[in-house]
């Protein structure tokens, strides 16, 4: 009887395999780049992971059949939108081979170019770092220029269909259901600030994230917002047993004199002239001081809260400097 070689290699069941594989609880990720051509490209993908913290590293594989291979094969970069519970049926559209899988999702450019989805767990903006062929997919290490997340619950994958994961949040997140959605509006170098009573100012509080450029206030008062300037600024809690905020920034689709005509209760001021004085909330005051010193800057940064003090993810091109195109 012959013994095996090192060369020899018994026969793989390549159903079998890919259902092994899939018995590893994932979650689940649409990848998105720019063809040739400048056109937004996605599929739904969970075979990502991180690499390295030191440079910032991470990796995803694109199957040689996938639609959209030709558009990663040659990309100079790519983003990881990692969906949240209820994105299901926005993972089945990318999935699919749909031509215009865009269509109807908000999505923005922050540093590469790569598109953004806007409403998803948590983003990475990456430069190709390194491209390798392997098997029948191509491994692109990203390295991640700019980043984001939210503390919504991920949305899972395992044996073939989606998968629930139970509380999620570590002890020093506060639930998204349990946060104050804020919003800081500006227009014509102004800021827009809602009066809390006896003279004090606040930042003006939306009902949730909102999903249209229409933004619903409290009190019924809603305001137009540009659609591709408006995107998350800042995420932090207050004290032990008060709700924390998740702040967005955006600018007001009107201008001049049309941005005045507000509801009552709400003013803008001069952002080299806020009421800081006014203003109660102390972290509040703090996130707006470092508005005000990045828009003079104008590069912006997103403030994630943590146990050790929290940290700033730079962004180093404007929300909405560039267009955002359906494929």
């Amino acid at each position: 009887m012959r013994s095996l070689s090192p060369d020899d290699h018994p026969a793989i069941d390549p159903l079998a395999l890919r259902g092994a594989f899939g018995t590893f609880l994932t979650g689940v990720t649409v990848i998105t780049t720019r063809d040739v051509d400048g056109v937004p490209r996605g599929m739904t993908a969970n075979s990502f992971t991180s690499v390295s913290l030191d440079p910032p590293l991470l990796l995803i594989c694109v199957g040689k059949s996938a639609t959209s291979f030709p558009a990663f094969a040659a990309c100079r970069s790519f983003a990881v939108n990692v969906l949240h519970d209820k994105q299901i049926t926005l993972s089945a559209a990318f999935a699919s081979k749909a031509k215009d899988k865009f269509e109807n999702v908000a999505h923005d450019t922050v540093h590469t170019g790569a598109p953004i989805l806007r409403d998803c767990l948590t983003w990475f903006d990456c430069s190709v770092h390194q491209r390798l062929e392997v098997g029948d997919h191509v491994v692109l290490i990203g390295r991640i220029q700019a980043f984001g997340t939210s503390p919504a619950a991920p949305l899972g994958f395992c044996r073939g269909r989606y998968a629930e994961v139970k509380d999620p949040l570590p002890p020093e997140w506060s639930p998204s259901r349990d946060m104050i959605v804020g919003y800081i509006i500006e227009a014509d170098g102004r800021i827009l600030l809602r009066a809390t009573g006896e003279g004090k100012w606040s930042l003006p509080i939306a009902t949730g994230r909102q999903k249209t450029t229409l933004l619903d206030l409290n009190d019924a008062k809603t305001v137009a917002l540009l659609p591709d300037a408006t995107f998350l600024y800042s995420i932090f809690d207050v004290s032990e047993g008060v709700p924390g905020y998740i702040i967005y920034r955006g600018r007001l689709a009107a201008s001049g004199e049309a941005a005045d005509d507000l509801a009552p209760g709400l003013r803008f001021f001069p952002i080299d002239d806020l009421p800081f004085d006014a203003i109660g909330e102390r972290d509040i005051v703090a996130m707006l001081r470092r508005y005000v010193h990045e828009r003079s800057q104008n590069q912006f940064g997103i403030y994630m809260d943590a146990v050790d003090g929290g940290r700033v993810a730079m962004i180093s091109e404007p929300i909405g400097s560039r267009n955002s195109t359906s494929e």
